[in-house]
């Protein structure tokens, strides 16, 4: 039993236990959208725990002003991922023995265990989500053998990312005053930008932060500057905008926490494919390892080109000595407030390409209709018939939310899509019933 190394848990770990899912049907003609405010019962223990963690981030004051709720979602699956693997990996003759273990019961006490030592704060609701995950598994054997397992790989996983720099204290950040540099925006005007020390942490899977950064972003002279800041300064504005209600809309569903997003739409899809918790578990581990390591390369490019955000670029046009510019010194984005952090590349658009990449390889699905419920808009859904669709709907709502310009968000979008494809191409691909 545990076999499975756990990636050098980083993602050494991840590569060495991730398998390929086996393919699966495609999605039937017809067949209507399942969405994510509908798939509640039944449920796999991977997704209880996923919506454990969501329901954690969205309590204000939970989450570490300075960590990223990225990596606890990494760590999380990392660990449900390691105690199952080591269970289903094992060949059938040792799996059929008395000391068979229980997958569902490793996932729900690696689980709690590792999230009880990042939030000790919610300690009584993970002992009771706990309880109620070990009740639904026959005692015996089997359960206790896979709560064992379960436990061991949440300590081997917060062993891992003990050192990894996520604890480092924020760097302190000195605002430019040149045009092209990032300030302090308004109408709040932050004293510091936020997650300055994030490119310093240590990634899942990625070599080095800096492994895929993008070029720099458009010189301020040059045409493709004017035309998105025009774009921007045109559709993105907080009155007067030239938006459809439907773009306007658009803005505002997707101003939330992208991952969040990401996290929901994966369990609608795993509930509805009727993943196996293994499968399920590979998944969740596959897409929020690709987010994580995401997230620490778009900061490690924001804080190397430290680029204007679009508020401040529009408001000072007339110092960026591009002749197809005017400024608008009055000029504030339709989400009221700009994102406090450097504008290139857009974090929206790195992680919905990341998490869209691993989706539909994991699935082997281009195709997949499905209803999203917006982070910031209760009960308001929109629908896809793809993830890329929706992908790219996220990533243009934050033009229309006048908080990036376009070309934050091509490099965003490329940036995700090369982490996201060396994420999964660590993941070895045994056959999955290689040892039955």
């Amino acid at each position: 039993m545990n076999r499975t190394p756990l990636i050098a848990i980083q993602f050494a770990a991840l590569a060495a236990a991730c398998s390929n899912p086996p393919a699966r049907a495609p999605l039937a003609q017809g067949r209507p959208a399942v969405s994510t405010a509908e798939t509640q019962e039944p449920a796999n223990p991977v997704v209880e725990w996923n919506r454990a963690l969501l329901r954690m981030v969205r309590t204000p004051g939970a989450q570490p002003a300075t960590i990223h709720p990225t990596r606890s979602f990494a760590m999380l699956h990392l660990a449900i991922r390691g105690a199952v693997d080591s269970i289903d990996q094992t060949p059938r003759l040792i799996r059929a023995s008395s000391q068979e273990a229980s997958q569902e019961a490793a996932a729900a006490a690696a689980a709690h265990d590792l999230l009880v030592t990042l939030y000790p704060s919610f300690a009584a609701q993970l002992d009771t989500q706990l309880q109620q995950s070990l009740a639904q598994v026959p005692d015996g054997a089997p359960k206790t053998e896979g709560v064992r397992i379960g436990q061991d790989f949440a300590g081997r996983v917060l062993a891992a990312r003990a050192d990894d720099g996520s604890t480092a204290p924020p760097l302190k950040f000195t605002f430019g005053t040149l045009p092209g540099a990032y300030q302090s925006t308004p109408p709040n005007f932050p004293s510091q930008p936020q997650f300055t020390s994030w490119p310093h942490v240590k990634p899942f899977a990625l070599e080095r932060a800096s492994q895929f950064r993008p070029g720099p972003p458009p010189a301020l002279e040059s045409e493709a500057y004017a035309d998105a800041l025009n774009e921007i300064k045109s559709l993105g504005t907080a009155s007067g905008s030239t938006a459809s209600a439907d773009q306007a809309l658009t803005g505002r569903f997707w101003n939330g926490a992208i991952q969040n997003y990401w996290n929901e739409i994966a369990q609608t899809a795993a509930l509805s494919r009727g993943l196996t918790t293994a499968e399920t578990a590979r998944l969740f581990a596959l897409l929020d390892v690709a987010i994580a390591d995401s997230v620490i390369a778009f900061y490690d490019a924001k804080y190397t080109y430290t680029f204007w955000r679009p508020v401040t670029a529009i408001r000072a046009a007339d110092t960026d000595g591009n002749p197809e510019t005017d400024a608008d010194p009055n000029w504030l984005p339709q989400a009221g407030r700009t994102a406090p952090d450097p504008s290139y590349p857009g974090a929206h658009a790195v992680i919905s390409a990341a998490a869209a990449a691993v989706l539909e390889g994991f699935l082997e699905e281009v195709d997949f209709a499905f209803s999203v419920t917006s982070e910031v808009l209760p009960g308001t859904q929109r629908s896809f018939e793809s993830f890329a669709a929706a992908a790219r709907e996220a990533t243009l709502s934050r033009v229309f939310a006048g908080q990036h310009f376009r070309f934050d968000l091509s490099a965003g979008h490329r940036l995700g899509q090369k982490v996201a494809e060396f994420v999964m191409s660590k993941s070895d691909s045994p056959k999955e019933n290689e040892n039955d």
